[in-house]
């Protein structure tokens, strides 16, 4: 959802419809609590922005990125969740270990998806370094927690 001006934070409003009793689990990851915390912040405001209850915002901990999954699958498989929201932070380092856990993610988001037939997205910043990861969790290139609750909210909207 990213424009020309690189701010994460511009989206459309089609499909934005209100999130009334709609009810949201945000996982967070501790790795790179900093970022993360951030987007969690950035993702909680634009979610009560557009009218959801701070009730209805369940945060979930879990230690690490590859941890996602697991902590959307717990959530995901509960009747009163209606979105999952994952966000996490991995930072390119000098091993392939970068790669590995995206795609796990990745996939494992996926796969809990489409499980449980419901929103869980993909909220994890890939970045080559840390000052990239801190321009897309408030900085310069805005907060992709704001597009991460963006999309959860566009993806509960079934169509009709």
């Amino acid at each position: 959802m990213a424009t020309s001006s690189k701010n994460l934070s511009t989206y459309s409003a089609v499909n934005l419809t209100g999130t009334g009793s709609s009810r949201f689990g945000v996982v967070v990851s501790e790795w790179n609590n900093t970022i993360t915390e951030s987007l969690y912040e950035g993702a909680r405001q634009t979610l009560l922005d557009h009218g959801a209850q701070k009730e209805n915002i369940e945060y979930y901990q879990v230690p690490g990125s590859f941890e996602l999954s697991l902590g959307a699958q717990r959530l995901a498989q509960r009747k009163d969740i209606d979105a999952v929201i994952c966000l996490g932070c991995v930072i390119q380092g000098e091993t392939r270990h970068f790669e590995f856990i995206c795609n796990a993610v990745a996939a494992g988001l996926t796969e809990v998806s489409l499980k449980y037939n419901k929103p869980v997205v993909f909220g994890v910043l890939t970045t080559d370094t840390y000052q990239q990861a801190l321009d897309r969790a408030g900085g310069k290139h805005g907060n992709k927690g704001d597009e991460a609750a963006i999309t959860a909210i566009k993806m509960l909207y079934d169509g009709e």
